[in-house]
């Protein structure tokens, strides 16, 4: 309604407007919608309320452990394999090494002196030696040019080496241990050498020295004397090594043949005489 003053007195006028006309529409969806069984099976639904049995999850749960089971056995199996090899490997490591080191030294081993002043010789002795220094028997005696050169040491690369066995420091290890003596001051005065003992090998029942001179084998070998039977290196040497615990007459000992390249052509010594003019 609207009221006009200027007329001296109100007039009402009505301006009508149009009804709006309100609709409430309300979704609501019946249960006759859903499909039925049939009509689901007839449209291609499947409405599956099926679910694994007990039987079926025991099935589930056997199998699972069985695959464990042989997945754990294939691995303790390679892990005891590891270990065998393992211990295969570092019981064969000193063996190697010992032999390494024995061939390098006799493969360089000077020509005897046969008692006579010829330098940059030595001595060679095999069999049950004494040695200067070395407080056990030596199987072997040899001057080798094994020695390392060293700025802050005034020894040269000649050295008198020997191998020998000796009691081991556990009582309850078997066999005995191998040494490798090594005397670097070969023109000491002293009577008893400074000696650096070497261990190198544990659980060793014995260790021979043979030399071969051309024709046969021989357990012994001297070259100290000028009237010694042998003035010459032999031409190779052969090691064994008979490890503690191991039958001689199943278990060959580990054996290592060397040939000895050094030969002395003659064992005279040259003296050079000069006379001023």
């Amino acid at each position: 309604m609207k009221t006009n003053f200027t007329s001296g007195r109100a007039s009402s006028v009505e301006r009508r407007e149009p009804a709006r006309e309100v609709r409430l529409f309300c979704c609501t969806r019946p249960s006759s919608f859903l499909p039925s069984p049939s009509e689901a099976a007839a449209g291609g639904l499947r409405l599956s309320s099926r679910a694994f049995t007990l039987i079926e999850m025991i099935l589930a749960v056997g199998v699972a452990a069985l695959v464990l089971a042989v997945v754990s056995s294939v691995f303790f199996a390679a892990l005891h394999l590891r270990d065998v090899t393992q211990a295969a490997v570092d019981s064969a490591t000193p063996v190697d090494q010992s032999l390494a080191v024995m061939r390098r030294d006799l493969e360089c081993a000077v020509t005897p002196t046969n008692g006579t002043t010829k330098i940059l010789s030595g001595d060679f002795r095999v069999g049950i030696l004494t040695s200067p220094g070395v407080s056990q028997p030596v199987a072997v005696e040899m001057f080798t040019a094994t020695g390392a050169v060293r700025d802050n040491a005034p020894w040269g690369d000649i050295q008198k080496v020997t191998y020998e066995l000796r009691d081991p420091t556990d009582r309850n290890e078997p066999g005995k241990d191998l040494y490798r003596s090594v005397t670097r001051n070969v023109l000491a005065t002293t009577a008893v050498p400074d000696v650096d003992d070497q261990w190198m090998l544990g659980g060793v029942q014995s260790i021979e020295f043979s030399c071969f001179d051309g024709s046969q084998w021989s357990d012994t070998w001297d070259t100290t004397g000028v009237t010694s039977v042998n003035t010459n290196l032999p031409v190779a040497v052969r090691v064994r090594i008979q490890l503690a615990g191991n039958n001689p007459a199943t278990t060959p000992p580990i054996e290592m043949l060397v040939p000895i390249d050094s030969q002395s052509r003659t064992n005279a010594v040259l003296n050079t005489t000069s006379t001023g003019g």
